[in-house]
């Protein structure tokens, strides 16, 4: 195949696509150029469809090269280990838009990989590999139902911006990532500065005609060079079974997904399925394989039957599974301070979904050192999502977070992130964990609101409290119904799952996933007002068990302290090899003492009385004398000359044999002893910092003496 080039000027900058010459091996391959950063995008598909499984095996991966932004890697190694939370979160990102577009049944294990060559921070590699990832698998063999396309949109003085700068986002009152085909949008993430919904909406639409643009320059190019569509067996289930199956329970089945309690319908649902199957399972096959076959497509045609009734109270008579309105919240209750020794605790419960979230304070070294593409090297803010098999009365893996985990805990971080403090106004590294303890729907939004009241029970002046609500949607042909606070079953048989946070002033946060090929700017703009609707009333209930931060942070959570210093004396305060810093953190108790190059200092300790004794230690050694400022001095030298006088620790001035007094004094031993207190006054410091005192300055000049006129007569 020979190599093949081709551009489009995008907003200002050139999108350069080279396929043919580079992994030529692979199902589809291009080499994505977007002004300095370069992304290579490979499609493959096995041959045949994986056998045994119920699921579209798609993996979808973002490979950082940290020589792509001239990094030598971290740790022990200096290699790339595992992904990063940034390449986690782009791989899920490119993943969702692309995953609705395949074919239903398709089981053929398909990977896409994006590698990322070289970085330009302010020209997108996140979206520039959606791009390629898209136009992959639109010119390999692989029966795939796109192009789809995504960029950033963000918005600053008013004005909505494709793909910002790093500069730009600063800026930016909204970060938008918004992907999908040239018909709809099929998936959306954002952070955001309290936005209006109508704002977002506009934020969201103003991406996706520029999408149409991306995705119009793919179709012109797989025109050009795409190959022939393979032909690929799709799955599906034996007819005349299904038939019998659905004879045999469906009526059934139909009457156990109308039970309100989740565990309660969900143990009828299996009870029906587990004797189906044990129906089936007494009959009589040619093999193993054959039966195991069987038994599997029993499984499905149960599930489908569930999906159906689902979909179809919903859709038609308007009826949700446990009974709610289509707008009605499940019951809320929210509660704080459950953990007597953490700094900040809360538990928020919404129907048979629970939260327990938990803050801590720590002191600024103790952020987390970030090692991927970005120009981010550190982060303050921690949000993490832990989600046990329990919390769905399960058992399974328990282990490091998964992508999920890591997506929840960072869409929490983005909402939460917006209405924290600065670190000027509060010194402190923030970690909230959310403990998943019961799940039924919508667990991300829930540790958004259990993670605000922890934060406010912890004390950290947050500028306004947040809530998160999901929304849901099920779209037969032109009926929709749109759900407000889904529960499980609505989310895994629905058609959209759209989170929103935000405080009663505006959205902090948005993600929104899309089952079917897309979603309208109607129906975008129904769901938000919905949700709207939702987070007031969430908002109100966490309101009830603490309507504001702490003024003081727990007794348990260090105290701070903070001074600033001339930063031509932090290398006194350090000393050499630390030797001086390391002397004050152990005469004060072990404190914490954070000093950065503009000589902002930051002590950190339990109690109060350690803080300020460092304070005053650090105060002492970057204390400098000044030009009539009058001290208790101590005597620690006698020359002839005079006498050297410590005004204070690490300060010494010269207090010259003629500024002892006013009369004549011969030597200053004369006056003076070692150890004496003597009060002084500064009289000059000259360019070298040497200080010159005075003791005569203070004292009272001596009357002169009467003449008697007869004597001297």
């Amino acid at each position: 195949m020979a190599k093949h080039t081709y551009s489009l000027d995008f907003c200002g900058r050139v999108i350069t696509v080279e396929t043919g010459e580079i992994a030529k091996q692979a199902g589809g391959s291009v080499l994505v150029r977007y002004d300095d950063t370069v992304v290579l995008s490979t499609a493959t598909a096995s041959k045949q469809p994986k056998e045994g499984i119920d699921f579209f095996p798609l993996t979808v991966t973002f490979e950082e090269k940290l020589y792509s932004v001239g990094k030598i890697p971290g740790g022990f190694l200096r290699r790339e280990g595992r992904p990063s939370e940034h390449a986690t979160l782009t791989a899920r990102m490119i993943d969702r838009p692309i995953r609705p577009l395949f074919a239903e049944g398709f089981r053929n294990e398909v990977q896409v990989v994006n590698t990322v060559l070289s970085v330009d921070t302010d020209v997108t590699p996140e979206m520039t590999a959606m791009f390629g990832a898209s136009l992959a698998l639109c010119i390999s063999d692989i029966p795939f139902n796109g192009p789809i396309a995504g960029v950033y949109v963000g918005y600053v003085d008013g004005e909505y911006i494709i793909n910002p700068t790093v500069e730009e986002i600063e800026k930016s009152r909204i970060l938008l990532a918004v992907a999908g085909t040239k018909e709809a949008i099929n998936m959306v993430e954002s952070s955001a500065s309290e936005v209006s919904e109508e704002e977002m909406v506009e934020a969201i639409m103003f991406g996706h005609e520029y999408i149409k643009k991306l995705c119009q320059f793919q179709e012109e190019i797989m025109q050009d060079c795409g190959k022939e569509k393979r032909e690929v067996v799709l799955y599906a289930i034996d007819e005349e079974l299904n038939r019998e199956v659905r004879d045999y329970v469906q009526e059934r089945m139909v009457e156990a997904v109308r039970i309100h309690e989740k565990l309660e319908r969900y143990g009828k649902i299996d009870d029906l399925e587990a004797e189906t199957v044990a129906l089936y399972e007494a009959k009589e096959y040619a093999d193993e394989k054959e039966k195991a076959q069987v038994l599997k497509q029993v499984h499905e045609i149960c599930h489908n039957i569930v999906v159906e009734e689902v979909r179809r109270l919903i859709t038609v008579d308007k009826i949700r599974p446990d009974g709610r309105k289509i707008d009605e919240v499940r019951p809320l209750n929210s509660q704080v301070d459950l953990l007597p020794r953490a700094h900040g605790s809360a538990l928020f419960t919404r129907g048979e979904t629970q939260v327990l979230s938990v803050c801590t304070l720590g002191p600024v070294n103790d952020n987390q050192i970030v090692d991927d593409l970005t120009e981010v090297e550190t982060k303050r803010f921690m949000h993490h999502y832990n989600f046990p098999p329990y919390s769905v009365g399960e058992v399974g893996r328990m282990g490091s977070p998964g992508r999920r985990e890591i997506g929840h805990g960072a869409l929490g971080e983005k909402a939460l992130s917006q209405v924290l403090p600065s670190l000027e106004e509060f010194p402190y590294t923030i970690r909230v964990v959310a403990e998943v303890l019961e799940s039924n729907g919508s667990s991300s939004q829930a540790s958004i609101c259990a993670g605000t009241m922890a934060l406010m029970a912890a004390g950290v002046p947050i500028k306004a409290p947040v809530a998160g609500i999901a929304m849901g949607l099920v779209k037969e042909k032109e009926n929709y119904t749109i759900l407000t606070d889904i529960q499980g079953m609505e989310d895994h048989y629905g058609d959209m799952d759209f989170k929103v946070a935000g405080t009663k002033n505006g959205i902090t946060a948005l993600q929104m996933d899309i089952k079917i090929d897309g979603i309208t700017r109607e129906i975008l703009t129904e769901a938000l007002a919905q949700a709207h609707k939702g987070r007031e009333q969430i908002m109100e209930n966490m309101m009830g068990a603490i309507s504001e931060p702490r003024k003081e942070v727990s007794r348990y959570a260090p105290k701070i302290y903070q001074m600033t210093i001339s930063p031509e004396k932090i290398r006194d305060v350090i000393g050499p090899s630390g030797k001086m810093i390391n002397q004050i953190i152990a005469a004060c108790d072990d404190v914490k003492i954070d000093i950065d190059d503009f000589g902002h200092v930051v002590i950190y300790h339990m109690d109060r009385e350690p803080i300020q004794k460092a304070a005053d230690m650090i105060s002492n050694i970057v204390r400098e004398a000044k030009v009539g400022e009058i001290y208790d001095a101590k005597v620690v030298r006698l020359e002839k000359f005079g006498a050297f006088v410590e005004l204070f620790p690490g300060c010494d001035g010269l207090l010259h044999v003629s500024k002892i007094a006013h009369e004549r004094v011969e030597k200053p031993e004369d006056v003076l002893k070692l150890g004496d207190i003597v009060r002084v006054k500064v009289m000059e410091i000259d360019d070298k910092g040497k200080v010159n005192v005075s003791r005569k300055a203070l004292l009272e000049k001596p009357k002169p003496k009467k003449v008697n006129k007869e004597n001297a007569e």
